[in-house]
């Protein structure tokens, strides 16, 4: 709706071209159709000409008459987009494109832009025998089955309060749902905003109280928990990685403090000493390196600024991650390395996740079973490769539909 104001303003003044920078970044691919179609509408009944600017090639290639690549300041090609995104010259472009996640081929890892000059490629190798983040776990690796389950889950928002119950206004958030999420399995959830996946995230952290329903880790009921150290405790094994690196860390903090404020809460470290030692040890992990510490976070960019998330959401050794639309706002070149170094941490830690995404092509690769959520009800559940090729319901079919199509394409990936 915003984003609809905003074209609104633009051909307010009758302009001859439209300068659309990153214009569905962050939004579902419902929405993103509904804005790409308004677009191209506009576009043609008003006779005015777009300059669109994305990182997402299947909107390039959905949208776009021409299209020109940028690396580092200069234009690497241009021309015709079927020939630039069909049969590119430059490496650049080549390498661009084969790093778009493919909803129709899944791969044991993301590819990467290999084509990127002068950038460390930090691969996660843990001992996690004398690593620290294997290290005084309090649980066993036990057979696969639930480690959090949904029962009956209500969320209500009270939008407008007043004395009398017929003038308050309410919004159910989230309605009755039941899902169980399994001993080191990635589960996936997906649908459009406000459909509530965030705050089924939410509710599951802990960060929401739910107006009904209950959450089971680990077979406790987390709802129902009074005694605050308990809660704790629990708290620590489950931690989240928000959807915006900009605002989810303190621009007053060095990344040192960020990293080290949930070490020292759950009392973690024997002292400073240790605690400044796990911190360069985490960046390491994340592949930022110990020097990043002593950096605020207005000096990294988008996708290190995740990283740090990542550190400090791994500082607390939690068996349950929550990762909330972690790259929606990342170039295909960043996602791609974010993406695999979760996988290499799910896998080599044992994690089990959450992942919220729109993007359903990430989803695929990156997940074992998912969820389709609608108006806060879950509508289904199946094994990605189930769901992708044989969905039940009919809202899971048109989200399905609506991906912007690009593996045609795209060469053909080896399945490495």
């Amino acid at each position: 709706m915003r984003q609809r104001v905003v074209i609104a303003l633009a051909l307010s003044c009758g302009p001859e071209v439209i300068i659309a920078d990153e214009p569905t970044t962050a939004l579902d691919v419902s929405i993103q159709a509904q804005i790409l179609d308004l677009l191209r509408k506009l576009c043609r009944e008003k006779q005015v000409g777009m300059i669109i600017i994305t990182h997402d090639m299947g909107v390039i290639a959905d949208v776009t008459d021409r299209v020109a690549v940028l690396y580092r300041g200069k234009l690497v090609e241009q021309g015709p987009t079927a020939k630039i995104l069909g049969n590119p010259d430059h490496p650049y472009t080549r390498s661009l494109i084969s790093a778009v996640p493919r909803p129709d081929v899944k791969l044991r890892r993301f590819p990467v832009v290999t084509y990127i000059e002068d950038v460390k490629r930090p691969t996660v190798e843990l001992d996690i025998a004398t690593h620290w983040l294997g290290q005084r776990r309090e649980f066993a690796r036990r057979a696969a089955g639930p480690l959090v389950e949904v029962e009956d889950l209500g969320m209500r928002f009270v939008l407008r309060n007043a004395f009398l119950a017929r003038n308050r206004r309410t919004l159910d958030a989230v309605k009755q749902v039941n899902l169980s999420i399994n001993e080191g399995e990635v589960f996936g959830l997906v649908g459009e905003s406000g459909s509530g996946k965030s705050t089924v995230a939410r509710l599951i952290a802990g960060l929401y109280t739910p107006t009904n329903g209950r959450v089971l880790f680990n077979g406790v009921d987390l709802t129902g928990l009074k005694d605050e150290k308990r809660m704790n405790a629990f708290r620590r094994q489950i931690q989240m990685v928000f959807q915006d690196p900009y605002s989810s860390l303190n621009p007053r903090m060095r990344v040192q403090e960020i990293v080290a404020e949930p070490i020292r809460f759950h009392r973690l470290a024997e002292g400073e000493a240790q605690t400044r030692r796990v911190v360069a040890d985490l960046l390491d992990v994340v592949g930022l390196g110990a020097s990043a510490a002593q950096r605020y976070p207005h000096e990294f960019s988008g996708g290190q600024r995740q990283r740090i998330c990542i550190a400090r959401a791994l500082a607390t050794r939690p068996r349950f991650l929550i990762c909330d639309e972690p790259t929606s706002a990342l170039d295909v070149s960043i996602q791609a390395q974010i993406l695999n170094l979760l996988k290499d941490l799910q896998e080599q830690l044992g994690l089990t996740m959450l992942f919220i995404s729109h993007d359903l092509p990430v989803i695929r690769q990156m997940c074992d079973r998912v969820g389709v959520m609608l108006h806060g009800q879950l509508l289904e559940t199946a094994a990605t490769e189930t769901l992708f090729t044989h969905p039940e319901h009919d809202y899971t079919r048109h989200l399905l539909s609506l991906m912007p199509r690009l593996q045609s394409l795209q060469p053909v990936p080896s399945a490495g």
